[in-house]
């Protein structure tokens, strides 16, 4: 709320438009140059105080300023010159960027044709731009700066002179700016931050729950309350610290991440084949542990280290035995780790360290609850064969993750050896044997042959085996509902005669062409092969009735992004110069003409609000 109270003294009132940067365009010399001589344009920015604008080179992803000159017979390619910028951290974009404040010259080296006619030439300097504050950024915008410029008849041939502290930018041949992309709305629909936080949270409490925390419960919570010289109060500061070591690391965690990866360069981190890679070996290595393969531990030398320090005791003390928990769970809870990162950093932004706070939140509160009632010890269940059953099915899950990442990287290449009907039999497969393992008929660790099948175990077991069941019909063509993000998409676009939409895919071209010939709106739908949403959007909403009736009055064209192959970049180009976003899935309404109608950012489970998107008319 208060953040809302600050951008009002910065906002416009009604009907008035924000516009902090001005801009004036002169020539030296002033009094004319002759054909074939060269001309120095001034083409000055005035903002007002505390506004800037970025310069021709700033790094994305903020707008850099590109300046040309309009077309005119009269002048050549046109070099461009900007002064040094201002480079710093910029807190709109969380990154380094360079801009320019108060008044700033940029310069234009023109060269002037010998055959053009004498007398006076207008000429049009066109810059696309995006002013920002310490608060807000406005929209990328398109302005023009005219001035005359008095040309002399043919003479000696003469340069204009760039003063020091000028570096070339391009060199611009006499063209029109393209105009500003439109920005991107907010994405429909989204995971809110507060669910997002909920669920990082939950998974803080499952991971309780694994092999390598549940049992240490009972065992560090002693440590606090078993010393006689400590007063309760104390026990609960101390468990308090310790719970801070566990937030600490693990928020650090996902602090690296954002670093490393910045708020906007994960946007592409869902569909990297590299990424998906590493994340897919990362799970097969726990799931394998977790089945007893072998045993994954962090280095011995580490924990002794960390163990020794944390017996000094001491506020330092206690934190450091927070860390040396968190390191020494990390086997087992290191897979919602991973699953939640990988969430994350499609979020951008301080989606990481958040979700990691939050996990870390959850994970430390069993510690911090029994420090305020210890009595709670007596009542929580003891260690035994259960952990033992939910190391192994941990492992299966684990195992059914990872297939999801390996059919990214499957998809992204167009490789089609993990079609929807091998993913799902694959799930199936993975999610019986938890199942069965629970009823009896699969012999691992946690099961002994005389054990009595308790209801708990019973209801556990039936349920894997229900899930997978549920699974198969999806392998016929079947729709599976929400499940439908996760697993890859089946035989691909409707052919001509097929009751489903055609979509053309890849041709932005011929989807415009083609609304030309038709009369009709083309409707492009940017998306992904390993798109969760997009494959969401697809399966769940594009078939209900009413968006179906919507769509057969539209030119349909996919436009996929995120592939390995030409097409993807063109796509993405097109993308980011038109609409400013690399963001999938993105839709746009368009003319034949190419013109924008309307945008739609993101996923929605609302049909009347992406039909309202539909139904919008030049």
């Amino acid at each position: 709320m208060l953040a809302a109270i600050a951008l009002l003294g910065v906002l416009p009132a009604p009907g008035q438009k924000l516009d902090p940067i001005k801009w004036a365009l002169a020539f030296e010399p002033a009094g004319g140059v002759a054909a074939g001589s060269e001309t120095l344009g001034r083409l000055t920015a005035r903002m007002e105080p505390g506004w800037h604008l970025y310069s021709l080179t700033t790094p994305r992803p903020p707008i850099a300023t590109s300046i040309a000159l309009a077309a005119n017979p009269a002048i050549g390619a046109v070099q461009v010159y900007q002064p040094k910028p201002k480079r710093e951290l910029d807190p709109n974009f969380n990154s380094e960027t360079e801009t320019f404040g108060g008044e700033t010259v940029f310069l234009l080296r023109i060269p002037v044709l010998k055959e053009a006619a004498a007398g006076a030439a207008e000429l049009t300097a066109q810059v696309r731009y995006q002013a920002c504050n310490d608060k807000l950024c406005l929209p990328p915008v398109k302005r023009t700066a005219m001035a005359r410029l008095a040309i002399l008849p043919a003479g000696p041939p003469s340069t204009a002179a760039v003063p020091d502290g000028y570096a070339a930018v391009a060199s611009k041949s006499p063209a029109v700016v393209e105009p500003a992309p439109v920005t991107p709305a907010p994405a429909a629909g989204q995971q809110g931050l507060g669910a997002f936080l909920v669920l990082a949270f939950g998974f803080g409490l499952a991971a309780i729950f694994t092999p390598c925390v549940f049992p240490m419960i009972p065992i560090t919570m002693s440590f606090f309350l078993k010393k006689e010289t400590v007063t309760r109060g104390q026990s609960v500061f101390q468990a308090g610290v310790f719970a801070l070591g566990i937030v600490v690391l693990f928020t650090l965690l996902g602090l690296a991440t954002t670093a490393l990866m910045g708020p906007f360069g994960v946007v592409l981190l869902g569909s990297n084949p590299w990424v998906n890679a590493f994340i897919a070996a990362v799970f097969i290595a726990f799931a394998l542990s977790l089945l007893g393969a072998f045993e994954i531990t962090i280095p011995s030398s580490v924990l002794t280290r960390l163990d020794r320090a944390s017996q000094g005791g001491g506020v330092f003390g206690t934190l450091l035995m927070g860390l040396t928990f968190s390191l020494t769970s990390f086997a087992c809870v290191g897979p919602f780790v991973g699953t939640l990162l990988a969430a994350s950093v499609q979020g951008g932004g301080w989606r990481p360290a958040l979700g990691m706070a939050g996990f870390a939140c959850g994970l430390a509160s069993p510690f911090f609850l029994l420090a305020l009632f210890p009595s709670l010890l007596r009542s929580m269940p003891r260690s035994g064969g259960w952990l033992a059953r939910v190391k192994v099915v941990l492992g299966f899950i684990i195992l059914a993750a990872a297939l999801k990442y390996l059919s990214n990287i499957d998809q992204v290449y167009q490789w089609n050896f993990l079609t929807r009907e091998r993913f799902l039999g694959a799930w199936v497969v993975l999610f019986a044997l938890p199942g069965l393992y629970l009823l009896g008929f699969l012999r691992l660790e946690g099961v002994k042959p005389d054990e009595n099948l308790g209801v708990g175990r019973l209801l556990a077991g039936a349920s894997f085996l229900i899930f997978a069941v549920s699974l198969m019909p999806g392998m016929f063509g079947g729709k599976l509902g929400e499940l439908d993000a996760y697993v890859p998409a089946g035989a691909g676009t409707v052919a001509a005669g097929e009751s489903g939409p055609v979509w053309i895919r890849n041709q932005y071209e011929t989807a415009l062409e083609t609304a030309r010939r038709e009369n009709k709106l083309v409707l492009v739908s940017f998306t992904g092969y390993a798109c969760t949403n997009c494959h969401w959007m697809k399966a769940n909403m594009f078939p209900r009735p009413e968006i179906a009736a919507a769509l057969k009055n539209l030119v349909l064209a996919e436009l996929y992004t995120d592939g390995t192959d030409e097409a993807s970049q063109k796509n993405q180009q097109l993308q980011e110069r038109r609409f400013a976003t690399i963001a999938i899935p993105y839709y746009a309404l368009l003319d034949g003409d190419g013109k924008i109608i309307a945008t739609f950012a993101g996923v929605t489970r609302d049909s009347n609000e992406f039909l309202a998107f539909l139904k919008k008319t030049v």
